[in-house]
């Protein structure tokens, strides 16, 4: 028969128990108005760091801070208050752990229990099991010292704090400074945990049994309760194609381990690279490719951070259990606005006058330069873009015909044309808002070029491989086109560099290397969406406006377990499912089910308390592709 091992967990309280040094916060409060106060709060800090890094003596830091506090007794209520504002964020979401083993939880710092009884005693732990310094005041309650008897108070007052304490069972030690490590060194402490959460500091987690970014992971490690199933530090995130750095930003926040990567990667550089991560962020460039998937042991979703997602093989994706969400209209106005700005310099051939001048040549004419007033715009692809180029071509004089293959409302004054041919026939400028369908490859080659008017313009905002390029540079030399922009093109590299197309060198054709949509707004509006919907999936389960899974909005998880099945959609398996928890006996708060032609998705919310048993029967289910829980 095994034994458990019981344990002692001793914390640390300043940027352990709180985000923050509360003499640091103390300083700020009794320091406010007066003209050196940045310099003083630098100078404790600097003065705090020394100290927990084991450069001076703990003694002699705690004397230097709290001659330059200048603090009286009646700020220490004030500054409680302040605390309770900083608990750090994992702590204050796991009191669940406080609450069940307070009585084998203390607190040694060297920190003051004047302010850390308070705190931890919501916590549910006692005054008697708090070991802290203690402050000495003067008649009128100035702060002038501290009890120098006080063990604490002392160098490496830690390690004599915790012999004292004799405390049996294996004790971990859990800190963010090296002072807190010492009592491993020493011998007294059988684990120690650098806690990272708030500073991260070198001396500290070198030394450390394990690093802890956050309490999530320590109570993973040692398998206690929790508020998450699984530690937000652990789930891996790979953003390619130098993604807007907000993203990284707000998923690092939320606790993912995030790595940023500039360019796109080869499939066989994806491939060594996929092993491990469990969301995997792109533009255009990277393919996700059925090679890809099948390397990606813990993949779960694929952010696309732009529109399209033909360089995802989807289906392949929902059968390996991948969901897969892209930003559809995060840049939609950048492009329209590229679009109306390509349109007027065409009309006005601006391109060739600024060449010219850019040559030493002045050739002020009027000869090609017309208004974009009164002539007509034909929009191919009548969705968000097309829509809202629509608006505000009409905006500026342009009379507006579309082309769709589905059925549109046209919006203001827009006329639908019943074929491409019709609206090829009547436009003076056509610009091209087609989807990223592999069917519409040479959608405008040499038959539908010849249906344009002379002299029209075209302009390609959408995919490269909607336009034979071949038959553009044609048209373009004979003249049978005025011009054209053009920002996408059928072979693209991956990386900055190099570049050459056939459409290079003539007249009145713009060029961009597929900006379209990348202006800053856009980026940091497509950096803020998708990893929403990463981590509403990641978090919650929802895949509300994922391309390639059934779609589910689900209610908030209110202290239940979630459990998340994905499966193949045949016959049978939701009554598999409710069998296998019916068996062991589970109490369900909620159920719900969305499904495709391929694939199921059921969620279950249950009561916390079940037999652990029942994930290894569902997992074991017929058909299951993929299974995970949350809580």
């Amino acid at each position: 028969m095994i034994t458990e091992v019981a344990r002692k967990y001793v914390f640390d309280f300043d940027s352990t128990l709180t985000r923050v040094e509360a003499l640091d916060v103390l300083a700020e409060m009794t320091l406010k108005g007066k003209s050196n106060r940045e310099e003083i709060i630098g100078e404790i800090q600097r003065i705090t760091n020394l100290g927990i890094d084991g450069d001076i003596s703990f003694t002699e830091s705690l004397e230097q801070r709290i001659k330059l506090l200048e603090a009286h007794k009646d700020d220490l209520d004030g500054l409680v208050r302040e605390l309770r504002k900083k608990i750090s964020k994992s702590i204050e979401s796991n009191k669940e752990f406080f609450e069940k083993f307070s009585d084998d939880i203390y607190v040694i710092s060297c920190g003051f229990k004047e302010f850390i009884d308070p705190i931890v005693k919501e916590y549910n732990i006692p005054s008697e099991r708090v070991f802290a310094n203690t402050f000495e005041f003067d008649e009128e309650g100035k702060i002038i010292g501290f009890d120098e008897e006080n063990v604490l108070a002392t160098h490496n007052g830690k390690i004599e704090c915790l012999k004292n304490l004799d405390l049996e069972g294996e004790v971990q030690v859990i800190g963010d400074g090296y002072s807190d490590y010492v009592m491993r060194e020493a011998g007294i402490a059988d684990k120690f945990f650098a806690y990272t959460e708030n500073v991260h500091r070198q001396k500290a987690a070198e030394k450390a049994d394990h690093v802890a970014p956050n309490l999530d992971e320590f109570l993973f490690v040692n398998d206690l309760p929790r508020n998450i199933s699984y530690p937000k530090n652990r789930i891996k995130i790979l953003l390619l194609e130098n993604v807007h750095s907000a993203a990284f930003h707000n998923l690092s926040e939320d606790g993912f381990s995030v790595e940023l990567v500039k360019t796109s990667l080869s499939e066989e550089e994806l491939i060594e690279r996929i092993k491990g991560v469990h969301v995997l962020g792109i533009r255009s460039k990277t393919q996700v490719t059925q090679k890809v998937l099948d390397a990606a042991n813990k993949l779960l979703v694929v952010g696309a951070f732009c529109i399209g997602t033909t360089q995802i093989d989807l289906d392949y994706c929902k059968r390996k259990g991948v969901v897969v969400f892209n930003a559809p209209y995060s840049n939609t106005r950048s492009v329209v606005e590229l679009a109306i700005g390509e349109i007027i310099m065409l009309m006005r051939y601006v391109f060739p006058r600024s060449t010219e001048i850019h040559g030493g040549q002045w050739n002020k004419t009027a000869e090609n330069s017309k208004e974009v007033r009164g002539k007509n715009l034909g929009i191919v692809g009548y969705g968000n873009i097309g829509k809202q180029l629509s608006v505000l071509a009409e905006a500026i004089g342009m009379r507006v015909y579309y082309y769709d293959v589905d059925d549109k409302l046209a919006i203001g004054n827009a006329v639908k044309c019943d074929t491409l041919e019709n609206l090829l026939n009547i436009s003076d400028v056509v610009s091209l808002h087609i989807d990223d369908n592999k069917a519409n490859k040479n959608f405008i080659g040499e038959r539908e070029l010849n249906q344009m008017k002379d002299g029209a313009m075209l302009v390609n905002l959408s995919r490269g491989f909607v336009v034979d390029i071949e038959a553009l540079s044609k048209a373009l030399e004979s003249g049978k086109l005025g011009g054209a922009a053009i920002d996408v093109y059928p072979h693209e590299p991956r990386a900055n560099g190099e570049f050459s197309t056939q459409l290079q060198g003539l007249p009145n054709v713009i060029l961009t290397p597929h900006v379209g949509g990348s202006t800053e707004e856009a980026q940091r509006n497509i950096a803020d969406f998708v990893p929403n919907k990463i981590m509403e999936y990641i978090n919650s389960g929802n895949t509300v406006d994922a391309v390639n899974f059934p779609n589910i909005r689900l209610p908030k998880q209110t202290n239940a377990h979630r459990f998340l099945h994905i499966h193949k959609n045949v016959p049978g398996i939701m009554a598999k499912i409710n069998k296998v928890l019916a068996e062991y006996e589970l109490n369900i708060n909620g159920q719900y089910l969305s499904t495709d032609s391929e694939l199921g998705y059921v969620i279950t919310d249950l009561d916390k308390e079940y037999n652990k048993e029942v994930i290894k029967a569902l997992r074991k289910i017929e058909n299951t592709i993929k299974f995970r829980v949350l809580y």
